[in-house]
């Protein structure tokens, strides 16, 4: 099972950036689609945004779209989400995570991702 580990989080104002990097160790990387997801204080944890093994496709949760780019470099075992034009809405702990079996599309919620990493908070302030 691979291994993840988020950072880039950290604190900021509204209508920053930030660029969150998740790296991976442990298995073949270019196996796993991944997805970015994202928990709020007492909310669940939802979709974010998601990538397919080889990059070819990537899907966004409707609050990101446009302001939120999904990428990976599958030489570095890396995954990034570039989050741009941020909102205070935006403020939550980003998880990243693996898939290997979903076939035919990209997975948009959490059970179908069998690998976690820690998360890295993210804050931004009004």
């Amino acid at each position: 099972q691979v291994q993840l580990v988020e950072s880039g989080g950290g604190l900021v104002q509204a209508g920053d950036s930030l660029r969150l990097s998740c790296a991976a160790s442990g298995s073949t990387f270019s196996n796993y689609a991944m997805g970015w997801f994202r928990q709020a204080p007492g909310k669940e944890r939802v979709f974010v945004a998601a990538i397919s093994r080889n990059a070819a496709s990537t899907y966004y949760a409707d609050s990101v779209k446009g302001r939120f780019t999904i990428s990976r470099d599958n030489a570095k075992n890396s995954v990034y989400l570039q989050m741009n034009s941020l909102k205070p809405e935006d403020t939550a702990i980003y998880y990243c995570a693996a898939d290997s079996t979903t076939r035919g599309g990209l997975g948009l919620i959490p059970k179908v991702y069998e690998s976690w990493g820690q998360g890295t908070q993210v804050t931004v302030s009004s």
